[in-house]
């Protein structure tokens, strides 16, 4: 019976890429409103209802790897046995390997991930979706934090925190090569608010 379920579990791991897989070639090809369900299911060989079984609209295809992402916080947060954080800078401080890794695993491709946000940029519909999966990100940050033994409070703050981190490396460049350096940048910058320790400053063009 096990074999069987597996067989099962394969065949819809398989079929979920090829849906995927399908969506972005169709996207490049056509654009995001040239391509229906329907273009995307012919193309990657399967019915609409197998599609629907994995996403409920093509606009969710485009954020398909956000879900791993989301999966990859949850797995981090019971992989290990960190102690509670004692305040928000604790708590950040946590979330800084997770929140790199995360980095790093989003933009493994360049290419598909410098595609991928172009994509987004153009489509305000898909800058909604967008923003509902950062919220889900951070979401699961203050999960992570809570499984830890983090108070409420703090946990959410400090995953507002990193997220926004993240989000300002995205918004000042949001260069695949350096997107985890950037990250890692605004979260030393974030850690150093409110101690009085200041921050280099830029000399102008010709000083010095």
């Amino acid at each position: 019976m096990t074999p069987s379920l597996s067989l099962v579990e394969r065949k819809q791991r398989q079929a979920r890429q090829r849906i995927i897989e399908a969506a972005r070639e169709l996207f490049l090809e056509r654009g995001f409103d040239g391509v229906s369900v329907g273009d995307i299911a012919e193309r990657a060989e399967v019915g609409r209802t197998t599609f629907f079984r994995h996403f409920g609209d093509k606009q969710e295809v485009v954020f398909a790897r956000e879900q791993e992402l989301l999966d990859m916080i949850t797995t981090a947060g019971h992989a290990d046995a960190a102690p509670a954080p004692r305040d928000a800078a604790g708590a950040l401080e946590q979330l800084r390997p997770v929140l790199l890794a995360l980095c790093t695993r989003a933009t493994a491709d360049p290419d598909a991930y410098t595609r991928h946000f172009q994509l987004i940029e153009q489509h305000p519909e898909l800058r909604a979706r967008d923003a509902v999966k950062m919220q889900q990100v951070a979401d699961k940050l203050c999960e992570l934090l809570t499984h830890r033994g983090s108070d409420e409070t703090t946990a959410r703050f400090a995953s507002q925190i990193a997220l926004a981190c993240y989000q300002t490396a995205k918004r000042l460049g949001n260069n695949p090569h350096t997107l985890a350096a950037d990250t890692q940048a605004a979260l030393n910058r974030a850690l150093t608010l409110g101690t009085g320790t200041a921050e280099p400053q830029a000399q102008p063009p010709g000083s010095g």
